[in-house]
């Protein structure tokens, strides 16, 4: 079992940046797939970003495309999301997420039933 903690939430104006870390410990070794996704009051949880762990690949979802990146540290065990040209739209919790099943494909990558270790969540706030 992985174990993820979150940190580096808060708020900020729209044009500003984030960065968020996600540490995480426990069967590390076994971790396949680590992503981001943010639940907006109301609304269902949703896909953001993800990275291969050992490759590096990454996917996003278009609305992120070229203002989030997700970075990694594996020998620290840190996942990172940079967020930069926030937008009030990005309001959301943001949760960390870690597949240790096994290889995914990059649709499976961005569904939440996939993911196995969640962290406990941090809140961004953007305002207008």
């Amino acid at each position: 079992q992985v174990q993820l903690v979150e940190s580096g939430g808060g708020l900020v104006h729209a044009g500003g940046s984030l960065r968020l870390s996600c540490a995480a410990s426990g069967r590390t070794f076994s971790i396949y797939d680590m992503g981001w996704f943010r639940q907006a009051p109301g609304k269902d949880r949703e896909f953001v970003i993800t990275v291969r762990w050992n490759s590096g690949w990454t996917y996003c979802t278009d609305s992120v495309k070229g203002r989030f990146t997700i970075s990694r540290d594996n020998a620290k065990n840190t996942l990172y999301l940079q967020m930069n040209n926030l937008k009030p739209e990005d309001t959301a919790v943001y949760y960390c997420a870690a597949n240790t099943h096994g290889l995914i494909s990059v649709a499976q990558a961005m569904d939440v039933t996939k993911y196995d270790g969640w962290g406990q969540g941090t809140q961004v706030t953007v305002s207008s």
